[in-house]
């Protein structure tokens, strides 16, 4: 069995409204301050009270800094700070930043970004996270909200452009006015989620709600993490479409295999089969969501030249799986992993990434690939080994 959490953004996503949503799901505020206290020893104290927002309960994580605390930090003096998936948050947050800002990453100023406070957020939730026990994350559209912002640089659109930059490949929406998701909310739901999705089906075992800091007319200001178990042996259904295809320029074949991953198949791929009368030919066999059958059907009748398209039911047990960035030299590859019960399963580094960051070093493939190999297995990602919360 895994446990899985879903975050609802729906109104809007912080810090410290995932802290407070995953301290109210039963996240031991002990273990999140110890936490926090490894990275900036007594300078900030986490508490929280219940509060009421939009007429619902929830759990206000209060971030209390005793310090004086300077109020600019760069990425170079953060990374010495933070480890594991909070590493990966802010490293996250810098390269947005950077792209927004046009300088290098290692230049990248942090403002409300780099305070206490906000490293607080980071590590606190990441650390609530693993006390939590979840194997995996996915979450649904977040609100951006509307309008515009004040901030260092003056007043920005909103979403902010770091923000605008963090939800790229994500869905969307403006859901009120004012700025409903900060970047450090952001990156924490990029880095942990790698779905964008509904509530999948769970075995629900716990809720959390977490408050933001305002309580407007019109909406629960909140955030709010459903958690619970699904076993990676039920089988989802599927439907398996294939078509013989034998007067096709077989150069056309990686595009349209391509564009049938792209519309949302599962798989897509070719079999060499010998048709009547001795003629060389390919089936073609997608398997895809049931909802996803029309469509693709319609999309391999508009690609290829066939005159048919077998459909037929399949039950599919997938693997759950994560994406785990490594850095490989002055680059990173994701590397795939797969688990099941608890235990990784499959680990293999991207091929595209090797090949990318193989050309842009102008090195041999093969010798990337080995060190992708290399830094999987040191970052503790081998098969047989116990699954721990896997940053996406």
């Amino acid at each position: 069995m895994s446990r899985h959490a879903w975050i609802d953004a729906s109104a809007g996503v912080a810090g410290d409204m995932l802290l407070g949503a995953l301290l109210d799901a039963g996240a031991r505020l002990s273990v999140v301050q110890e936490a926090v206290a490894a990275v900036v020893g007594g300078a900030v104290r986490i508490s929280g009270r219940e509060v009421r927002r939009g007429g619902l309960r929830a759990w206000k994580a209060e971030v209390e800094v005793e310090d004086t605390d300077p109020a600019r930090r760069t990425w170079r003096e953060i990374r010495t700070l933070v480890t594991g998936t909070a590493h990966a948050v802010f490293e996250r947050l810098a390269e947005a930043e950077a792209h927004v800002h046009g300088v290098g990453v290692d230049e990248v100023h942090f403002h409300e970004v780099g305070a206490l406070d906000a490293i607080a957020d980071v590590v606190g939730c990441c650390a609530a996270l693993e006390d939590l026990g979840i194997t995996s994350v996915s979450a649904g559209a977040v609100a951006v909200g509307s309008g515009s912002v004040r901030t260092r640089h003056g007043v920005l659109p909103v979403p902010a452009p770091a923000v605008a930059e963090l939800a790229k490949g994500w869905q969307v929406l403006a859901g009120g006015d004012g700025e409903l998701a900060t970047p450090t909310g952001m990156a924490l739901l990029r880095t942990w989620a790698g779905t964008c999705e509904p509530l999948p089906p769970l075995t629900l075992d716990g809720v959390g709600i977490g408050a933001g800091g305002r309580d407007p007319a019109g909406r629960a200001n909140v955030v709010r993490v459903l958690i619970g178990t699904r076993s990676s042996s039920i089988a989802e259904p599927a439907v398996l479409l294939e078509a013989n295809v034998d007067d096709l320029d077989p150069r056309l074949w990686p595009g349209i295999l391509s564009s049938l991953l792209d519309l949302g198949a599962s798989d897509a791929w070719l079999v060499p089969i010998l048709m009547k009368k001795g003629r060389p030919a390919h089936t073609l066999s997608v398997l895809c969501p049931p909802e996803l059958a029309e469509p693709l059907t319609d999309r391999i009748f508009h690609d290829t030249t066939t005159l048919g398209v077998r459909r037929s039911p399949r039950d599919k047990t997938a693997l759950e799986r994560a994406f785990v960035p490594v850095k490989v030299g002055t680059g990173h590859v994701a590397v795939k992993t797969g688990h099941r019960d608890g235990v990784l399963v499959q680990v293999m580094p991207e091929f595209e990434d090797v090949a990318t960051l193989a050309r842009s070093q102008g090195r041999p493939e093969r010798l990337v690939l080995q060190e992708a190999v290399a830094a999987a297995a040191e970052a503790g990602l081998v098969v047989g080994a116990p699954l721990r919360y896997l940053p996406h």
